[in-house]
């Protein structure tokens, strides 16, 4: 298990997540979002490989339409 903060909330997490799992078990999977890594941002093509480690600080952000 590791430690992480996701939009400013601790949460513990399974070792071995990659962003890309992450957002599939938050159902975030396939939305218009960014998610910014230790103030980093990883490209959307990197979701699977990136794998979160404890201590990690996460900000997730969801495209919202409007007008």
């Amino acid at each position: 298990m590791i430690s992480v903060r996701i939009n400013g909330q601790p949460e513990t997490l399974a070792s071995t997540l990659s962003v890309a799992d992450l957002l599939q078990a938050k159902g975030l999977a396939g939305k218009r979002l960014a998610v910014e890594r230790n103030g980093q941002i990883v490209p959307r093509g990197a979701h699977a490989e990136t794998v979160l480690a404890d201590g990690d600080c996460l900000e997730i952000v969801v495209a919202v339409g409007g007008g």
